[in-house]
């Protein structure tokens, strides 16, 4: 096993009072984690970060320094909390890992996007390549600059989820009905104590696909009014949390034939009644602005979209019994990505690959195959 290598690395300040931590806030710094090939490996370099996830004991690392790639697991400033996370802030803590590398002599840097750190690996990139989130979504300048950007030489999508707005627009529960009150129900779209048989009617699944887009966009215009009451009355604060109940309701978790894969019914957190009805979840806990960043249809950071405004390889491993990714998730990666995009089934792979050593290891071969190619 190679030696696990702890990486400071000094960022510029973002949100204001975005940790709590007087130290993080004078001097913010972000951590990863660094396994390095033994011997002379083969020069190229990966990083692995999720926008809020911990990835720095990521069970990629060592698989790849094994076969000659550094790997880091790289934490953004909003590690563990995504309260007031920006998504447009986060290019910053990701350029500068890549920055990191490039300076430690590595000629190659890939983005390992899994999971949720797919779509944060697609905006980082077309944004590295053309600049555009000069400003967030509410509209104040992100201070972003190109030096901050360093563009990388591929992109391995893993697991991938499309990003954060369309997560939260497929698992909203849309049979709430008093957003300060999370037990108010209508009983017609309780997925959790509905009637309706299983597999669900089409009509149904319908309904309840436009009823979610429904609360979204009153959430949406509810977040848009108060922050142009706050701006616009003298003496107000710029911002302010706002709880998101129940965000943990599709029905593809309790139907396996709608979007059929190999996965098993329910969550890959558990049971899924109990994770929509979480203190903690998904969404949850919000600010103004970073609902509007992360979680709205208007956020930047959609992956799809923003993998079709790149031009580097795009490696996609797809997970056949993920129950949390779907096959008209990997159908709309395998648009944007166009015939830059290689594509490669890890059959029965959950979404962690969790209790799967064996398709771990497939899965670092194929990174390995691939990047001798690019």
């Amino acid at each position: 096993m190679s030696d696990l290598e702890l990486v400071v690395i000094d960022v510029q300040p973002g949100v204001t009072m975005e940790s709590q931590s007087g130290l993080q806030a004078l001097r913010p710094r972000i951590f990863g984690a660094l396994r390095r090939p033994k011997g002379q490996g083969t020069g190229v370099a990966a990083i692995v970060m999720h926008p809020t996830s911990n990835f720095m004991g990521h069970y990629l690392l060592e698989p790849l320094a094994e076969r000659g790639i550094a790997c880091m697991g790289l934490n953004s400033r909003y590690a563990g909390n995504d309260t007031m996370l920006l998504m447009e802030t986060v290019l910053q803590d990701l350029g500068a890992g890549v920055k990191w590398l490039r300076a430690q002599g590595y000629k190659k840097v890939v983005l390992i996007g899994n999971s949720g750190g797919a779509a944060l690996s697609s905006f980082y990139q077309s944004q590295a390549e053309s600049l555009t989130a000069t400003h967030f979504v509410d509209g104040l300048p992100t201070h972003l600059s190109v030096a901050d950007l360093p563009p990388v030489d591929g992109l391995m999508l893993s697991a991938a989820h499309p990003g954060r707005s369309r997560l939260l627009a497929e698992w909203l529960d849309p049979s709430v009905i008093d957003e300060a009150d999370p037990l108010a129900t209508d009983p017609a779209f309780d997925l959790y104590a509905t009637k309706e048989p299983v597999p669900f009617a089409a009509d149904f699944v319908a309904q309840f696909r436009a009823a979610q887009l429904a609360r979204r966009d009153r959430i949406e215009a509810w977040v848009w009014a108060r922050l142009r009451m706050l701006r616009g009355t003298p003496g107000a604060p710029s911002d302010q949390t706002f709880l998101v109940y129940r965000t943990h309701s599709d029905p593809r978790f309790l139907d396996a034939t709608l979007d059929a894969n190999d996965r098993p019914v329910g969550s890959i957190w558990g049971d899924a009644r109990t994770v929509n009805y979480a203190a903690n979840a998904m969404g949850r806990f919000n600010t103004l602005r970073s609902w509007l960043s992360q979680w709205s249809s208007g956020s930047q950071a959609d992956g799809p979209a923003c993998l079709a405004r790149t031009s580097v390889p795009v490696l996609l491993m797809t997970h056949t019994a993920d129950g949390s990714t779907f096959p008209s998730t990997a159908a709309l990666w395998r648009e944007a990505g166009g015939n830059r995009l290689t594509e490669v089934p890890v059959k029965g792979g959950n979404h962690y690959l969790a209790g799967q050593p064996d398709l771990i290891r497939q899965s670092a071969d194929a990174m390995e195959a691939w990047l001798q190619k690019i």
